[in-house]
């Protein structure tokens, strides 16, 4: 397999696929390659479906090896949401800070920071056929936003075993924790083994 296409249109999440990929003779191509946006509706109800609903859409719309994922932010204080609602939860703030400070101030009124991201990767070779590969990064809300490095929730997301979050650890460090690099890492096994 030479070729693998990851559907998905966020360029940070595509830049950290392909670096993970970076060693093995297999070639990333992401929708742009192809001048194409469009995504299906994700409309699943769990990271799994959504990230199959995006790779059964990218291999009959291709027909080349496709992978996608979906991830998010599983807080605690918010009951383990937002979750797969994690992108439109952002954008229910004016901007991020005021989402990352309306999370720290939720945490700190109820006395709990844990959190977790999860990532689904679904993986489709055939038609209707996929394997899913999980990545699970725990970890704590931060008492303020720090750092500027990733995207999404990362500047408050202090992964275990650290005292500085996703958003100030250099990129090689995120690639060695990061729940998607767990899940993109099953994938790897999957595919030399």
């Amino acid at each position: 397999m030479k070729k693998i296409l990851f559907y998905s249109n966020n360029n940070s999440k595509i830049k950290e696929v392909k670096r993970l990929f970076n060693k093995y003779k297999i070639t990333i191509l992401s929708p742009q390659d192809f001048n194409i946006n469009d995504e299906p509706n994700e409309n699943g109800k769990s990271f799994a479906e959504n990230a199959k609903i995006k790779s059964d859409y990218g291999f009959k719309k291709f027909k080349i090896p496709c992978i996608s994922d979906d991830s998010g932010i599983c807080i605690e204080a918010l009951n383990w949401k937002p979750g797969i609602n994690s992108k439109l939860f952002l954008l229910n703030f004016k901007n991020k800070r005021q989402c990352f400070e309306k999370i720290i101030e939720i945490a700190q009124k109820k006395s709990t920071r844990k959190a977790y991201f999860k990532t689904s990767i679904s993986f489709t070779f055939e038609n209707d056929y996929n394997v899913i590969f999980e990545g699970k990064s725990q970890g704590l809300i931060s008492t303020k936003p720090m750092g500027k490095k990733g995207f999404g929730y990362d500047p408050i997301f202090i992964p275990n075993g650290y005292n500085k979050t996703l958003g100030q650890l250099s990129i090689t460090t995120k690639n060695k924790i990061s729940h998607r690099s767990i899940a993109i890492n099953k994938l790897i096994d999957f595919l030399i083994n």
